[in-house]
């Protein structure tokens, strides 16, 4: 099978919208044995893209949430003490951590946010990827088995609570950047994930969305699940101004960051740009 008949299939297992091109780039490093750095704002589908992959070709799927309480032992795995004392260091009493086990299996490690990870936690992965082997006291080495991949996700660096990886692991990954997608695609995205399929509130819906991503007091405009869940929220009300609004900031108010010293709430912010989509019928 070629790689376009292997995209056609992706996207219609995951009811995938669009991102031929990022597919097509991440199979590309899938069939080259690659690890893969998809890096892009909050909600453009990243994980979408790294679990229908897996998905694809049918291997162990492994997920890592990063964060600075995820330490090297939870990555690698520990000794289980009372298991200890019981049987000894074997690997009876060891408790394999994620990174472990994808790589006795030959599965996929999805690692969601590599960049909230403490650096002492992300330079484990250096001899993974490096030469597909780790080393664990009182147990010896584990060699990856054929098909182990790292897939990396990470938002922009200005984020906060990221840090930057170091140049030594970037350079073991090969890169994806995801952008927000057109607005044809992202209506697509709506009328395939929402509960509503009257188009043309999916795409008053969308149109705000998007609007906060241009708004000069924004500093992180809203994904593409704002249209999502302002769609589901107005198919239970009516389309007045007042319930585009109320459905507007239910669903936004928590997916959009505001400029520090803007003098703005974030309620005031939502209704300028329901009122530019909804004018001259705005009230």
């Amino acid at each position: 099978m070629n790689i376009q008949d292997m995209i056609n299939e992706i996207q219609q297992r995951h009811d995938i919208v669009g991102r031929r091109g990022e597919l097509r780039r991440a199979l590309a490093a899938k069939l080259s044995s690659r690890h893969l750095m998809i890096e892009g704002n909050i909600g453009t589908g990243k994980t979408v893209i790294a679990k229908s992959i897996a998905d694809y070709f049918d291997q162990a799927f492994l997920r890592v949430d990063g964060d600075e309480r995820f330490t090297e032992n939870k990555l690698v795995g520990y000794f289980d003490p009372p298991m200890v004392v019981k049987s000894g260091y074997n690997w009876e009493s060891f408790i394999e951590g994620p990174l472990t086990r994808a790589m006795k299996t030959g599965g996929i490690l999805l690692i969601n946010e590599i960049n909230r990870l403490l650096e002492t936690t992300q330079n484990v992965l250096l001899t993974a990827m490096d030469e597909g082997q780790i080393i664990l006291p009182k147990l010896g080495s584990v060699n990856a088995e054929d098909g182990f991949m790292i897939i990396a996700t990470e938002n922009p660096s200005e984020y906060v609570g990221t840090t930057a990886l170091s140049e030594a692991l970037r350079d073991r990954f090969v890169w994806i950047w995801l952008d927000y997608q057109n607005e044809e695609e992202e209506n697509g995205i709506v009328r395939v994930r929402s509960s509503n399929d009257d188009r043309q509130q999916i795409a008053v819906a969308v149109k705000i969305a998007r609007r906060t991503r241009e708004h000069p007091d924004v500093r992180r405009g809203s994904s593409v699940r704002g249209a999502i869940d302002i769609a589901n929220i107005i198919e239970r009300l009516s389309t007045t101004n007042e319930d585009w609004l109320l459905a507007s900031v239910m669903s936004l108010a928590t997916k959009i960051e505001l400029i520090d010293g803007c003098g703005k709430s974030v309620e005031e912010v939502i209704a300028e740009c329901v009122r530019e989509v909804l004018s001259p019928d705005f009230r």
